[in-house]
């Protein structure tokens, strides 16, 4: 029998330079850190919003993230308005983040939903988007969703 109640708990990400990270992390999507070990051989940190753990970090990948790879297509954030996605755009664009599309788009031709698909310090696929007010925007990758093509 399958669970009744399943939900995501927290994702966990290897990264190659945890204070980097945490920093990244931290400053775009305004997580605290929850927990963190400086202990060699046993780095990590949990970061969180609101009391939930969301994200830990794990300097365990030896190289960049490889899209080219089984795994981790591309991790996606929701946020509530079209407005706190170009505050994180902005924020983004003041780290020098790498963008996967120029500014906003939609999920695909006529969605309202889109957001900005860019990379962390990896070169991790993240997406932040809001389910309403990309309407307006040019859709980037025509008959297929957006988010699966970057």
């Amino acid at each position: 029998m399958a669970p009744s109640n399943l939900r995501t708990g927290h994702v966990g990400l290897n990264v190659t330079d945890i204070s980097r990270s945490v920093d990244f992390y931290v400053r775009v999507f305004g997580f605290e850190v929850v927990d963190r070990s400086t202990e060699p051989g046993r780095e990590f940190a949990f970061l969180g919003r609101d009391g939930r753990l969301v994200l830990t970090l794990w300097p365990q990948g030896g190289t960049p993230f490889d899209g080219g790879t089984a795994g981790l297509h591309h991790l996606s954030f929701q946020v509530d308005s079209m407005e706190e996605v170009r505050a994180a755009e902005a924020r983004l664009r003041e780290l020098s983040a790498d963008f996967a599309y120029d500014g906003v788009v939609p999920h695909g031709e006529g969605a309202s939903s889109g957001g900005v698909f860019f990379h962390d310090p990896d070169g991790i696929r993240l997406e932040i988007y809001a389910p309403t007010g990309a309407e307006s925007a040019r859709v980037p990758v025509t008959a297929a969703p957006t988010c699966g093509f970057f």
